[in-house]
């Protein structure tokens, strides 16, 4: 029987990571290769992440806090806006921005039915729970303090049809909750060239315009 040997092996688990193709896996596999304390670090550093990073108990993101992460202890954050994300890497890239100061819940993925994923299967029930909880004044925390009210869901989803889908089932769930709903633009992205944008994508553009 053919054996696969521990450098092959290495290529194909990191081929499997996402965005990471067999030249890239080759390549990546060489450099821990040669550098010769740097599959150590790596270990220590997985296991690390295994050992202490959970979901944090409010938002859904990754932390390695005790219970909540360090944007749902913020102080200085507005706990009365609200930015729904599908996955946990969403809410760098929205920090990235620099522009929203608010809180952040991650669904854990989008509503997908041609790959079972209803939902059910999504984080919604516990989205609908934080906004119940800030217009009853409730509390969601082991501390006892109410729950703060929701002014605003912001729906930062991708523009694709799981995307769409969600948030047409979201909007429709938070219809009746008193919040503002609103959706991230979409369009013809900053610096680009009109004659290279897709029919979609101008189509979004067109939908989305500002007044001037």
């Amino acid at each position: 029987m053919f054996k696969i040997g521990a450098l092959e092996k290495l290529i194909h688990e990191l081929n499997r990571l996402p965005g990471v193709g067999p030249k890239t896996a080759q390549r990546l596999a060489y450099h821990i290769l040669r550098t010769p304390d740097y599959s150590d670090k790596l270990q220590t550093a997985l296991q690390q992440v295994q050992d202490s990073v959970h979901l944090c108990a409010q938002c859904f993101s990754y932390t390695d806090e005790p219970n909540l992460c360090r944007y749902c202890t913020d102080s200085h954050r507005r706990g009365d806006l609200l930015c729904v994300v599908e996955e946990p890497a969403d809410i760098m890239r929205v920090e990235s921005s620099g522009v929203f100061r608010g809180k952040y819940h991650v669904l854990h993925g989008a509503i997908s039915p041609l790959d079972n994923i209803g939902p059910q299967d999504l984080r919604i029930k516990e989205l609908m729970e934080r906004v119940d909880a800030g217009l009853e004044g409730r509390s969601l925390s082991e501390s006892g303090e109410p729950a703060p009210k929701i002014i605003e869901v912001i729906l930062a989803l991708d523009p694709d049809l799981e995307g769409d889908t969600t948030v047409l089932y979201l909007a429709k769930a938070l219809a009746d909750k008193q919040v503002k709903i609103t959706r991230i633009a979409s369009g013809v992205p900053i610096g680009s060239d009109i004659d290279y944008v897709d029919d979609r994508t101008l189509g979004r553009a067109l939908e989305n315009r500002v007044e001037l």
